[in-house]
């Protein structure tokens, strides 16, 4: 087998590591994190000769002892006073007020029902173990590193600048802007960023806020609409305010479909093919798509006649709030990132990104889809009176960035639908609470993972995929071949899951037949005996 030798220094204490050749990225971590003593929580980081940040990935060079990886440890310790109870204070969050409610909820279920049905415990268990993450994450979520100049003390976690949100964001977000600015990211993971197989597990908050400036800066946007650095900054920062931390649409999915985007456009050669304020236009909507989202997907709001559908008249309710947050935060001079332009590129821009954000509403997929089909033959880049083939372009490859875990390698993308699956089921949960009809694809009990992707692949990531390859033919190897793969291994979970749940079947009816001779003559008879007194207490 064909190996490669890792030379690396853990604590000044040289390392040397022989792994094969198609190393799994999972055991290449786990070889690391073995080497460095680390406990399940700690970060790692992995360094050049050169200082600069590298990618731990089976990607990895092989070098020699004159040139050795530096890994380091990031520990997750800190001695905040605030714990508990405490920090949920400081947070905004109220847990007498929440267990209240919890508690009014239950007696309103019991003057209705027999029992208290089970999603009420669930949600009792998840406020105590929220409880309980609070009191960790101050503990655990440290990650930090002094080396870099990241650090936080107690008067730092106290201040806020603007009220609390009702997620732990603020705790970080200050400590996030301040050190992003002392990293250095290596060509070697410049490149890496314009695949679609990149790992963002692997990156911490912090790092990714400089990734997404590296996005900014490599597509050339802050010399050609002359962005300062620290608008730059401080636009990311209030934009990684306003995402909250939800199992699946937070921050780091906002990274994902702005790589994603960001990769798009290198692939597929945009820079050449459009003007640079569409592609500012782009990877902007990207990263505002989502913003302050809820967790509950529009049936939700228009069902439960939430202050959001309200507002928006049941059209589009989410889309339209991150739109309208993104433009909250641009109308702030220290934020917004597009203050040097005229009126009328900021007008075109502005225009963009609604378009953009608002295309995002799957609702609207085979309306987007199909007349992406129609202008299709007659698409032009040369022609650039075509302004609506280029924005329904745009809507596109939008659509196609949000939705585009599953071109990612598996080890990236089951996480993600796991994080999916979960935001699902808690608005299902949620949906049967409060009385509402439960949404397709969010009932714990009838829902697997293998079935909520098989039919999604198969009739809405392919048919979208295969038309933007249509028209640029190199995305077929870099998304549509790992999207067919995905849809193989689904459809294998789902035969398995079917013989699995066909073999407790025949083994349930084997036991049956098992049964000892007469039970079921005493069972027949006790049925009788039991109709019989039903029917003298009728009479």
């Amino acid at each position: 087998m064909a190996t490669k030798i890792i030379y690396f220094t853990v604590n000044g204490r040289p390392e040397r590591a022989e792994l094969p050749l198609d190393c799994p990225a999972q055991d290449l971590k786990d070889l690391f994190r073995s080497a460095a003593e680390a406990r399940p929580h700690d970060i790692l980081k992995l360094y050049n000769p050169k200082g600069n940040l590298i990618n731990i990935s089976p990607r990895l060079e092989p070098n020699n002892p004159s040139s050795c990886y530096k890994l380091e440890v990031v520990a997750a310790d800190c001695t905040s006073e605030l714990l508990g109870v405490e920090l949920a204070v400081a947070l905004g969050f109220n847990f007498s007020t929440m267990e209240k409610r919890l508690q009014g909820l239950e007696k309103k279920i019991l003057a209705q029902a027999v029992e208290t049905p089970a999603v009420v415990y669930e949600m009792k268990k998840q406020v105590d173990l929220f409880r309980e993450k609070l009191e960790v994450n101050v503990k655990a979520s440290r990650v930090w590193s002094t080396s870099a100049g990241w650090g936080c003390s107690r008067s730092c976690l106290m201040d806020h600048t603007n009220p609390p949100l009702s997620t732990t964001r603020d705790l970080y977000a200050k400590p996030v802007m301040r050190s992003n600015t002392s990293l250095e990211v290596s060509e070697e993971v410049r490149q890496y960023l314009k695949t679609p197989s990149f790992d963002n597990w692997q990156w911490e908050d912090a790092e990714i806020m400089v990734l997404l400036q590296v996005m900014y800066t490599d597509l050339d946007f802050i010399a050609t609409f002359n962005i300062e650095p620290e608008v730059l900054q401080h636009f990311l920062f209030e934009v990684y305010r306003r995402y909250n931390n939800i199992p699946f649409h937070n921050f780091k999915h906002c990274f994902c479909v702005t790589q994603m985007m960001y990769g798009l456009i290198w692939m597929t050669d945009l820079k050449s093919k459009i003007d640079s304020i569409d592609l500012l236009t782009m990877l902007t909507s990207a990263v505002c798509h989502d913003l302050d989202h809820t967790g509950y997907n529009n049936a939700y709001q228009i069902n439960a006649r939430t202050e959001l559908a309200l507002r928006y008249n049941d059209i589009s309710p989410l889309e339209n709030h991150h739109s309208a947050v993104a433009f909250e935060i641009l109308e702030k001079r220290e934020s917004n990132i597009f203050r040097n332009l005229t009126i009328e590129q900021y007008k075109r821009i502005r225009e963009g990104i609604i378009q953009c954000i608002l295309a995002t509403d799957m609702t609207k997929h085979n309306e987007i889809l199909s007349k992406f089909k129609t202008i299709l033959p007659v698409f032009d880049f040369k022609n650039k009176d075509h302004k609506d083939v280029v924005i329904t372009l745009m809507m596109i490859l939008i659509k196609v960035s949000d939705i585009s875990n599953e071109a990612r390698p598996m080890e990236v993308a089951e996480p993600w639908l796991d994080c999916l699956l979960q935001e699902f089921y808690n608005q299902g949960d949620m949906e049967k609470l409060e009385g509402l009809p439960v949404t397709p694809f969010m009932d714990r009990d009838k829902v697997t993972k293998p079935s909520s992707q098989t039919g999604f692949i198969r009739f809405v990531l392919m048919p979208l995929f295969i038309e933007l390859a249509n028209l640029f033919p190199c995305l077929e190897q870099h998304i549509v071949y790992p999207v067919r793969k995905a849809l193989d291994y689904y459809t294998e979970m789902e035969k398995a899951l079917e013989r699995d749940k066909q073999n407790r079947a025949q083994e349930k009816a084997s036991k049956s037949k098992e049964s000892p001779p007469g039970s079921q003559a005493a069972s027949d008879a006790q049925t009788a005996s039991v109709q019989e007194c039903s029917k003298t207490a009728a009479q």
